[in-house]
């Protein structure tokens, strides 16, 4: 190892043309990129990646495709600073690779989920965020977002050891995300999800990109890098063989196509005589234009959520709230002003019933205290009309209970 961290050095120090500055909304520069991976004895065994060049800005999604051994994993971790190489000039927010700070901005999932296989999902991010120093309210915060958002909110104490593969993917990419980067990096982010997790991974990276972060996406899935990316590269033995945006690399430039609703038969007949006789006969087309695979899927599984359950992962959440850049929580003089701001609500008229005192017989304890027996309880009156009290009885009455006479 010592031989090949010289030999890198020595090769990035010498020989080597010099590079100009990465302009300022590059996140990624990479100049003359070279990697030659080396046998015991020093000798060179394979180029994993010859005289590469490529900028990735601020805000884009970028693609790295290419068959297998083409150098993208290689590619990708030099930018990691996980592996060194042995010519050329790579940037990572101005900074080497290798410089610690910049890595605290870098969220990464690898192609294969390396995670600890006895914690469960809260505990797996706990852990992640707290890597980063995060808060603990924080951590908590953005750990039941990441749950919610990928779906595992219902399974977060089942431990990661007995996740399937595509939830352990999930787990993953909320473990990449629970810094808020900047830069995110996805190896092969859908394999193993089922098409509702892949439609919401590729939301997930709109939304990330809409916010200004910058996504780095290696995939083999070309139909998820067609709804994603901005730009792509295409790798074939260590080499960029074509780059640039997909409306240039995918445009065919010498056909157009037309699309109509419905016409009368006579009008179509003369439609396509016209396009025939200009065209040529064989180069018209006829047909109903159709939607995706993918589109139709998802129409049937939305209808079918509609009455059916599930025990698996779920889906249909929104990003999570401090990746779309919201407030993590709401403070709570806030809250008082929201609650006097909303309207008031009409109140019900509240009935309030006094507690019924029991009436007091006076001719019954007239009696007990004169010792005389208690006379029966009077009938009461047909019509409880309410009098005005007598003053002179109520004395008279006050004096026969004290043992006195007027």
């Amino acid at each position: 190892m010592g031989s090949e961290i010289i030999s890198s050095i020595d090769a990035t120090t010498a020989g080597v043309a010099p590079v100009s500055p990465a302009p300022n909304n590059a996140v990624i520069a990479v100049r003359g990129l070279t990697k030659v991976f080396k046998d015991f004895w020093g000798r060179p065994k394979a180029r994993a990646v010859d005289r590469v060049d490529f900028e990735v800005r601020r805000g884009e999604v970028f693609g790295l495709l290419g068959p297998n051994g083409s150098g993208k994993s290689t590619t990708v971790k030099i930018l990691l600073g996980l592996l060194y190489p042995t010519q050329g000039h790579v940037e990572v927010f101005g900074h080497s690779p290798r410089h610690v700070a910049t890595k605290a901005r870098i969220g990464y999932l690898p192609e294969e989920s390396y995670l600890y296989r006895y914690l469960d999902s809260g505990e797996t991010l706990d852990f992640f965020g707290n890597l980063f120093h995060l808060s603990p309210r924080e951590r908590r915060q953005r750990s039941e977002q990441l749950l919610e958002m990928v779906g595992l909110s219902q399974v977060r104490r089942r431990t990661v050891g007995e996740f399937s593969k595509g939830m352990q993917r999930r787990i993953g990419l909320a473990q990449a995300l629970i810094n808020d980067p900047d830069l995110v990096v996805l190896d092969e982010p859908t394999a193993g999800l089922d098409p509702i997790g892949c439609r919401e991974v590729k939301d997930l990276i709109l939304a990330l990109a809409a916010r200004g972060k910058t996504v780095l996406l290696s995939s083999h899935l070309l139909a998820d890098v067609e709804d994603v990316c901005n730009r792509v590269v295409i790798y074939y033995g260590g080499r960029i063989q074509a780059m640039g945006t997909l409306k240039e690399l995918l445009a065919t430039p010498d056909a157009i196509r037309i699309t109509v609703p419905i016409l009368p038969r006579d009008i179509l007949e003369r439609v396509l005589e016209i396009l025939r006789r200009e065209a040529g006969p064989d180069r018209v087309r006829l047909d109903n234009p159709t939607q995706n695979l993918e589109s139709y899927f998802l129409g049937v599984v939305e209808r079918a959520k509609q009455s059916e359950a599930t025990s698996g992962a779920t889906s249909g959440h929104r990003v999570a709230a401090y990746l779309r850049g919201e407030d993590q929580a709401v403070p709570s003089v806030d809250r008082a002003l929201e609650r006097f701001a909303r309207p008031a609500e009409p109140e019900s008229p509240r009935v309030t019933t006094a507690p019924r005192e029991p009436a007091v017989d006076e001719s019954r304890l007239a009696a007990l205290s004169q010792g005389g027996p208690p006379s029966p309880p009077p009938t009461p009156p047909a019509t409880p009309a309410a009098a005005p009290p007598n003053l002179d009885q109520a004395d008279q009455r006050l004096t026969d209970l004290l043992g006195g006479k007027s």
